[in-house]
């Protein structure tokens, strides 16, 4: 039977966004900081030469200049002063999320509750300032040495680097107030517009090869289908459900007698989300760019048998992929959005059991069992959709950068974002019949007090 909460929510309309003001003003704020954002890949770091940045930009566009520029939204192919854009946030994520699972004192500090999660956050900010440092550092020298500099030198490196670790700053403290304030996260709606605003220079770049003969008519239907294919497996699996029975016993409050009921849990197939494609693919930029810019980097003996070997579409560089959004599934999931002691904890404290499993750490081993084997499943299919456009893009010589954590991206995103609209027009409609039946039963009171006729 469906309850009154899905009964309601199936009868929620997009109409009652005009009402439902909070929500207007969430929508309005984080649009207005996403516009901020867009602004300022356009301003430029000083000291580029413009013309030649151009001009190099439009050779390595096509390879793997055009995935890093795609992941800061166009800012690093024009050295705005978001150049480096909020990977080194999602690094540095990485590492104190790594620690957090290793280092007994992190976890303690973990476990303390909000307290605790602030000064886990300030770390993470640390260590956000050091990684951007040594990154804008390594591409400000790789500038210089690809004669991308109009005055070469320590003033350069110096305000190269203020330049876009404040960038990189101001990006992160744009993303805390977007989930603080707006409507979504805002760490993934960045990333999200970042690839958003590169689509249409990239769909003209792709029609325009057809036109000119690179690309044959079946290539691009092709290319098409693989994309409309790939969105529709991408929404399936991410709404793919494995559901759990929970039973909640008859209790006694007092002289009532309530009854038992059930309900179940819901485990996604993949809990972990967009995270660990993102987690990926921010390990695999950082060589990517220092030779994107430098010619001596690129010629090294480490760099060149890293980019021969690891370079997009390359099997060790696939096989690294893999392995990562295989290990960063696993790892969020047990660490961060689903943790089975938890989740045995809370249905222990709320009565609730599972059917023929004794509560407490036989609940936490039944629920770790059934979560390993659905992110089998899982960390595939992330696996699949990230590497599946990679393989076809240098089958097929596709010229411009397209890859599946694009794709998984955007529509987790956008899901996502559409979820937390809907749960807030929710809550709206809640709020609304819960003023009209507080009223009706003013009026009623009124009503009765009122003498009556003769």
């Amino acid at each position: 039977m469906v309850s009154a909460a899905e009964q309601m929510a199936a009868n929620t309309s997009w109409a009652a966004l005009g009402k439902a003001t909070d929500l207007r003003n969430r929508i309005l704020f984080t649009l207005a900081l996403l516009i901020v954002y867009r602004l300022g890949t356009f301003i430029p770091v000083p000291g580029i030469d413009g013309v030649a940045l151009r001009e190099f930009m439009a050779d390595a566009g096509a390879g793997i200049g055009g995935m890093v520029s795609m992941f800061t939204g166009g800012a690093l192919g024009r050295m705005g002063i978001f150049a480096l854009g909020i990977m080194p946030y999602i690094s540095a994520s990485i590492i104190v999320q790594l620690l957090t699972a290793m280092v007994p004192q992190l976890e303690q500090l973990k476990k303390e509750g909000e307290q605790g999660r602030k000064k886990i956050n300030q770390y993470t900010r640390y260590g956000t300032v050091a990684l951007a440092i040594l990154q804008s550092y390594g591409l400000a020298v790789s500038l210089e040495a690809g004669d991308l500099a109009t005055d070469p030198g320590l003033f350069f490196r110096v305000s190269a680097i203020i330049t876009m670790v404040g960038g990189t700053m101001f990006l992160m403290w744009l993303g805390e107030q977007i989930t603080a304030r707006g409507i979504g996260n805002g760490i993934s709606l960045i990333i999200f517009v970042g690839i958003i605003a590169e689509v249409p220079a990239a769909l003209a770049q792709f029609l325009a090869s057809g036109r000119s003969g690179a690309l044959s008519p079946a290539v691009i239907i092709a290319v098409i289908l693989m994309v409309v294919v790939t969105i529709t497996f991408v929404v399936f699996m991410e709404r793919a459900l494995r559901k759990i029975h929970i039973q909640y016993p008859r209790r006694q409050v007092g002289m009532k007698v309530y009854d038992g009921g059930s309900s179940h849990l819901p485990v996604k197939v993949n809990p972990a989300g967009v995270i660990p494609a993102i987690f990926a693919s921010s390990l695999l930029l950082l060589p990517v760019t220092v030779s994107t810019f430098s010619a001596e980097a690129a010629t090294g003996p480490v760099m060149s048998w890293l980019l021969a070997n690891f370079g997009p579409g390359q099997p060790l560089y696939l096989l690294f992929f893999a392995a990562m959004i295989v290990f960063f599934t696993y790892f969020y999931t047990f660490n961060v959005s689903f943790k089975p002691d938890d989740v045995a904890d809370n249905l222990k404290k709320q009565n609730g059991v599972i059917p023929g499993i004794k509560p407490g750490k036989k609940t936490a081993e039944f629920l770790e069992f059934v979560v390993n084997r659905i992110l089998v499943l899982g960390s595939a299919y992330l696996a699949l959709v990230c590497l599946l456009p990679e393989v076809l893009r240098g089958q097929f010589a596709i010229p411009f950068y397209f890859g599946g954590t694009s794709v998984l991206i955007v529509v987790s995103v956008t899901m996502d974002t559409i979820q937390q609209v809907q749960s807030h027009l929710l809550a709206h409609q809640y709020e609304g019949l819960i003023e009209k039946s507080q009223l009706r039963g003013k009026n009623r009171k009124r009503a009765k007090r009122s003498p009556a006729r003769k």
